[in-house]
């Protein structure tokens, strides 16, 4: 009976051992985690839910606001309707300058609405909406299906002057969309193509405009 109440005592022993061992280890690593979580950074607590995004889907989820979701949800239906009367021109324009804008067109918008379809994706917003808060609407310089059934219907100078008109119209559009969101953005990304747009569209308006003037 001895024995066994010794060897009874020695494995409680050794199981308290253990517990506390176990114990000591979960403290540990209580305290080590208290000391990390207090130097994360976990945002400003007056930012709302629209203004971030998580982290990890690339350079497109940093933090935005309702400007830079509305600016991309407006411009990516405005540079689908500019790559649909660039690509009117094939067959229809037969001015040399005309045919080089459209090329310049299709180079730079193309990949812009991939790029802000996957910002838009990160961010987990629609791709479109019915109403976009946040952003001037106004002056936005789509054109109507009449305007689009104008178009189309036209062949050589007469495309080439319907053309640049239009595009003068659309582009100026665009810009003011842009430099509203260089005004009010919030994400780098989509307020540096903002940039860009109003640099490229700018330039390709003088362009345009030259063109009218000696057709």
């Amino acid at each position: 009976m001895t024995s066994f109440i010794r060897a009874l005592r020695h494995s409680s022993s050794r199981r308290i051992a253990a517990v506390g061992a176990v114990t000591a280890g979960a403290l540990l690593l209580t305290a080590c985690g208290g000391d990390d979580m207090s130097d994360m950074d976990h945002g400003s607590g007056s930012s709302s839910a629209s203004e971030s995004a998580p982290a990890g889907n690339g350079a497109g989820a940093s933090s935005f606001n309702d400007t830079d979701v509305a600016f991309a949800q407006m411009m990516i239906p405005h540079h689908e309707q500019a790559l649909e009367m660039a690509r009117l021109a094939d067959g229809r324009a037969s001015d040399t300058e005309i045919k080089d804008i459209v090329g310049k067109i299709e180079k730079a918008q193309d990949p812009e609405i991939t790029t802000m379809k996957g910002w838009l994706g990160s961010w987990k917003q629609p791709t479109a909406v019915d109403s976009m808060p946040g952003m001037d609407h106004g002056g936005d310089g789509m054109m109507s299906d009449t305007d689009m059934k104008d178009l189309k219907a036209m062949k050589g100078t007469e495309f080439d002057k319907m053309f640049a008109q239009m595009m003068i119209d659309h582009h100026n559009g665009a810009i003011t969309m842009a430099k509203d969101e260089q005004k009010k953005g919030k994400n780098s990304d989509a307020v540096k193509m903002a940039g860009d747009i109003v640099k490229g569209q700018s330039a390709e308006v003088k362009q345009l405009q030259s063109i009218l003037d000696r057709l």
